[in-house]
Parts: structure tokens; sequence; C-alpha cells
């Protein structure tokens, strides 16, 4: 008789349990790190026309919403400034409190992109991210970065949610944790000592358009739009396939208060025509920047990684034309920064798009968000470029910029090449040249070679795969480049 009248207990607690309490979004839970200081969104699913309150441990003051009639809800509440204080916050429809905690006020970014920002600290099959031990065991120095990981998904209707859960940085968790987001997510927290939160919504393989909504997939490219369509055109490599990953992986973090997107992309797209990168790249930071309704929010990105693409070719230049196209983008992207990685690969890594050097990838990213977004204006997170060049004789003279009163080393800089009017290019030497006199050629990059009597045209790293040396005063490196458009 006890054991039934137990059993009845547990059964009406059961059904109590599944009845309409609320239901948040999985970005919205336990662990979570919120944006400070701002209008932070909040968002679940309660009783259709439901009145939904929600009261924060650090105010104690109500906000009140409404559900629609199909329950959803949104409301926006105000966060504290960034610390290390666990919050909590509790959500009531009438029919029962939900309650998530250890919440933390700090900075949150998304990770966005292909296999390179997917890739984790743990690294990939034969890709091993370069001192991971290390990384492991230094996890317990970073308790403020939380993280959660977007399941790759393809829908063919745009989702609201994802089957996710946030993470906090630990020994056990910090491998699976996306390797180029932690590294930026490690140092931002470190140098502002506050808890940093990144959003992982990625996927292997994936272009620029597979993030593009139906509306400028219709408008912008020839890509189908039906999801049949879409199958049918890339019945194999579906981490090609257009608008699915956008609906399934990236739709359901829209409602998140973040402070800005990390990119890392680009791979997918070599073999572009002209300028369609760089303008698709504008095209969908714009369209992401109208989703967050967040204004103008910093967008960072990658310069593709060195690699035998053409079919294992690294002497062709599909590749350098796609880096040209990432740095085009650069230039008409507003808040935005692109960081190079072309000393970021090991010879040996001809061979292998996931080069084993995240950390300072990850850390570029940071260099430039501390500078343009922390107020640490002293920190040099620009890359040299080329700016100009004039011709005497047999020796180019080049002149870069944000350089940093620096182009490294003084002597021996490998990856030039030049060519006369055969359009013939051939490996250059190439150093520091000063002399006194206070003209405006008295300091610069001299590059010449015996093979080239009359050059019209000189190129840097201008391959798939080519490792350069030269670096500016923050020890980072010179984009490459070209002056010939052959």
């Amino acid at each position: 008789m006890n054991k039934r009248f137990l059993s009845c207990v547990i059964l009406v607690a059961m059904t109590i349990s599944m009845q309409a309490k609320v239901k948040l979004s999985h970005l919205v839970g336990d662990n979570m790190v919120i944006q400070q200081n701002t209008d932070v969104r909040l968002w679940g699913w309660a009783k259709a026309n439901s009145t939904v309150t929600v009261t924060t441990s650090w105010s104690q003051q109500q906000c009140e919403t409404k559900a629609d009639k199909d329950g959803q809800f949104l409301l926006t509440v105000k966060s504290p400034k960034a610390s290390y204080t666990p919050l909590s916050i509790t959500f009531n429809d009438g029919d029962g409190a939900v309650t998530i905690n250890n919440v933390l006020a700090g900075e949150v970014w998304v990770c966005a992109g292909q296999s390179n920002m997917e890739m984790p600290v743990k690294g990939f099959g034969m890709c091993p991210v370069k001192d991971y031990n290390h990384h492991i065991l230094d996890a317990v120095n970073s308790k403020g970065v939380r993280s959660i990981k977007i399941p790759s998904v393809m829908s063919a209707k745009p989702l609201n949610d994802a089957d996710c859960a946030w993470r906090v940085c630990s020994p056990k968790t910090v491998g699976e944790f996306s390797a180029t987001g932690y590294f930026f997510a490690r140092l931002l927290s470190r140098t502002l000592d506050i808890p940093v939160g990144i959003i992982e919504a990625n996927k292997g393989g994936t272009r620029v358009e597979s993030w593009f909504t139906k509306e400028n997939l219709e408008k912008y490219t020839s890509d189908p739009t039906d999801s049949v369509a879409i199958c049918k055109k890339w019945p194999e490599w579906d981490y090609h396939r257009s608008l699915l990953w956008g609906n399934g992986t990236f739709n359901p973090i829209l409602n998140s208060t973040i402070k800005g997107i990390i990119y890392y992309q680009g791979c997918s797209n070599v073999g572009d025509p002209g300028d369609q990168y760089s303008q698709r790249m504008k095209i969908l930071v714009d369209q992401w920047r109208s989703q967050f309704k967040l204004g103008e929010i910093p967008f960072y990105f990658v310069e593709i990684a060195p690699w035998a693409y053409d079919d294992g070719d690294v002497n062709a230049i599909s590749g350098a034309l796609l880096r040209e196209q990432q740095y085009k983008a650069s230039k008409i992207i507003p808040n935005s920064s692109l960081i190079s990685t072309n000393d970021l690969v090991y010879p040996y890594e001809y061979s292998q798009i996931h080069p084993a050097q995240k950390q300072p990838v990850g850390e570029r990213l940071a260099f430039t968000a501390l500078h343009r977004d922390y107020g640490y204006e002293y920190i040099q997170y620009k890359s040299s470029s080329f700016k100009d060049m004039t011709i005497k004789g047999d020796t180019i003279f080049i002149h870069t910029e944000d350089n940093y009163w620096c182009d490294a080393p003084f002597e021996q800089m490998q990856g030039f090449e030049i060519a006369g009017d055969d359009k013939v290019f051939y490996p250059a030497e190439a150093k520091h040249f000063w002399q006194p006199g206070g003209g405006y050629w008295d300091e610069a990059i001299i590059v010449t070679s015996p093979k080239v009597k009359k050059p019209v045209a000189v190129r840097y790293c201008f391959k798939n795969f080519q490792i350069g040396n030269v670096k500016n005063g923050g020890n980072l490196p010179l984009f490459p480049f070209r002056t010939d458009s052959w």
C-alpha cells in the first residue's frame, strides 16, 4: 500500500513537471555569459498569451512580457558590469518558475566560419593543435572563458533553437572548444580580467553563400533556394550547400546579444571569379548585422591558410587570389579588420589545410579587438601591406604601410618575385634599404633578380603555398600582394 502511494506521488510530481513551465532557448541557460552593461535579450516559450515575469539576481527588479499565440516570448533586461560574481535569472509564466544559475556578465563574441574556426583545441584527426597538453593544463586559469557550440545542422526552414549547452572552461572541457575562438577569448579574458563567452556557430567546408538568407541568395546569386534543388546541386559535398546551414546552424543564435563576430572562412570559395567573394562577404556581414539588430558590430576575420589548392599545385595562385579578395573585403566592410596568417604554417603543411598554430591566430584577433574595442590603443595589431613602388634600373623600391616603422629582417627577406615584360616571375633577393639624405626613397625594401634586368612587377607570397618572413614592428606578417593584374 505504501509503495502504491509512493508511486502515485511520483507520478503526480512528474505530471506537474511536464506541464506548462517556461521553456528557454538552449542559449539561455546555466553557465551562460551575458553581454555586460547593455540591454540583454532573453527568449523562450511559455503558455500561449501568458504574461512572463523575469527576475534578475543583480537588481531584484521584475520585467514582464507577453507570450504570443504560439507561446514564444522575448524581452530585454539591463545587464550589470562584468564580474566573476555568479548571477541567476528566474522566469515565471504563472505555472511554475524556471531559474538559470551560474550566469556571468562579460563579453560575448560569435565564432563563425568553416573548419579552421571549427577545429577544436584537441585538433582533428591527423591535424593536431600545437602545444595541446600545455593548453589543457593551463585551462585551470581560464575559468572565466565559456563556450556554447551550436550543432552543425541543415534545415529547410530557419530554426529558432538548437540542442546545446554552455560549457565552463576546464582541463576536461577545453579540448572541445574552438581553438581559434578559445585563444581569442582567453587573451581577452586575462587582459580585461572579465568573463568572455564564445558562441560557436560554424561548419567545416561551408562557402560564404552557405550562410546567406533565401532573400540574399535570390538577389545576389544563381544558387537554388529550394531544399530539393540545393541537395541535388551538391549531392555529395553537403557542406557546400547554400541556405541550409544558415537556417540550421546560425539562425538559432540571432536573438543573442553579442559584442561582435570573429570569422575564419574562405577555402571553399577558392576559384570564385573576379571580385565576387569580396562583394559577397560584404553582403553577408550586412545581413548578419541586420539580423542581430545591434548596429555596426565589429567583424574581424582571418586570411585563409597557405595550402596546395588547385589539386595540389603549391605554385598556382587560386588561393592567393582569394586572399586578395579577403583584403579587398576588409576595405569595403565598415568596422572590420583582416589578420594575416601567412607566417603561421610549417613547410610540411602544404598538404594540410588545418595548420597546427591556432594560438597566434586567436591572439591576433584578440589584439585587434583589444585595440579597436577595449581601449588598448598602444597595441600594434595591423599587418603591414603594400603601399607603392618605384623602379630604378634593375631595382624595385617598395614602401609598405602599417609597418610601425619597421620592415624586418634587415637582410634575406624571403617570398619576393619580380618579372619583366615577358611576365615570367623569378625568385628575387630583397633587403632593407636605407641611405641618409632625407629623400622619399631613402628607406625602403629593395628587390632585385639577376634574371630580370628591367623589372615591371613584383609579387610577395602570391602563391597557393609560399611562406614569407617579412614582418613589421608588431611582429606581424606583410600581407601577400602583387602589383600586376596578370
